[in-house]
């Protein structure tokens, strides 16, 4: 038994852990605060944990510990609730490995009750003390971004034990819908943009999205996510449509784009640890994406835009090879194996 912990904000975190569990060959158990996937490949194998962060934001007291944690509020029984929680299916289920996706806190409890340990490496400034022990107490970090474009300045420990899978999908592997007859990215009038924008929160708004498509009267612009946009649960057809996607820099959008092959324009956000910057940063240095480091000027979307469309989104195969989730699984289903003590059922 593998435990994934998936946290709540945005849909990356669990589109990741669904499709890493759908290939895992040991049966893997979600942890959340979201409720089970209707397509958990493993059903009935997750624990619904209290939310951690809800009540009056100015009760909550040294929600750090004094800079040594990431989220730890002094007295929050929700808090209390969930790490109780997690700590009681670990004493049930004994499980072989616990996955972090992400949280320092339980990443920590897991190894303080002496299961092993797996953590999503994140791109950005990590090197702050919480990081830093969640990093160090893992047995293995996995990287969803490609070796070729490593986190610049990571130490050699984590380097030593960090499996980089490339980025990774539900969409991976998914046939692309055929083109209309006779038409063709390139004779298409008006040209499509698909404006991706995350579950986690935008930047962007409604006002400067009005004014880029105002800016570009032969682009037809569609929006998912964001207050203003429409919702898709499968937004493939319309990923493959699009002759340019623009979107922020976090790791599942990218992903997606990625599985479709679409050039596109890369907007990253403010996030903590500047998470996204870096990837923009990985992405320029890859040339796999036109790269703006804020929302540009309606004047400046024409040529973006045409970049963008010249550039094409072949590239992507660097950054999103098709097989990440499965080498994320084997690398998972490995670590457990050699983790498992003598006695214990799956030990050689």
């Amino acid at each position: 038994m593998i435990g994934y912990y998936v946290h709540h904000q945005g849909s990356g975190h669990l589109n990741r852990a669904r499709t890493v569990a759908a290939h895992c060959p040991v049966p893997v158990t979600g942890l959340s605060t979201l409720p089970e996937p209707q397509d958990w490949p493993w059903p009935g194998n997750w624990v619904r944990l209290p939310r951690d962060d809800d009540g009056d934001p100015a009760a909550l007291r040294d929600v750090t510990a004094g800079g040594r944690l990431h989220w730890a509020p002094v007295g929050h029984a929700g808090l209390r609730a969930r790490m109780a929680l997690i700590a009681r299916w670990i004493e049930a289920a004994s499980p072989r490995l616990l996955m972090s996706d992400v949280s320092v806190e339980v990443a920590l409890l897991a190894r303080l009750l002496g299961t092993p340990v797996a953590v999503a490496a994140m791109r950005g400034e990590r090197t702050d003390p919480p990081h830093r022990m969640a990093y160090d107490l893992a047995d293995l970090l996995l990287a969803p971004w490609p070796a070729a474009l490593p986190e610049p300045g990571r130490p050699a420990c984590w380097s030593a034990k960090t499996v980089h899978t490339g980025a990774f999908s539900r969409f991976d592997g998914r046939p692309r819908p055929a083109p209309a007859p006779g038409r063709t990215d390139r004779s298409r009038t008006p040209r499509r943009v698909l404006l991706l924008l995350g579950s986690g929160g935008s930047d962007v708004s409604p006002g400067e999205v009005k004014a880029a498509r105002a800016a570009t009267p032969g682009w037809e612009w569609t929006t998912l996510g964001g207050p203003d946009g429409g919702w898709s649960a499968d937004p493939w057809a319309a990923l493959c449509a699009a002759d340019v996607v623009v979107t922020h820099a976090g790791q599942n959008a990218l992903a997606e784009c990625a599985a479709a092959r679409r050039p596109a324009v890369v907007v990253p956000q403010e996030r903590p640890f500047g998470e996204q910057a870096a990837t923009a940063r990985a992405l320029t240095r890859g040339h796999l994406a036109v790269v703006a480091p804020t929302w540009p000027t309606p004047e400046s979307w024409p040529a973006l835009l045409e970049q963008a469309h010249e550039r094409g989104g072949d590239r992507w195969s660097l950054w999103a090879p098709g097989n990440g989730a499965s080498l994320a699984a084997t690398a998972l289903a490995e670590a457990a194996r050699d983790a498992a003590p003598a006695g214990h059922p799956g030990a050689p």
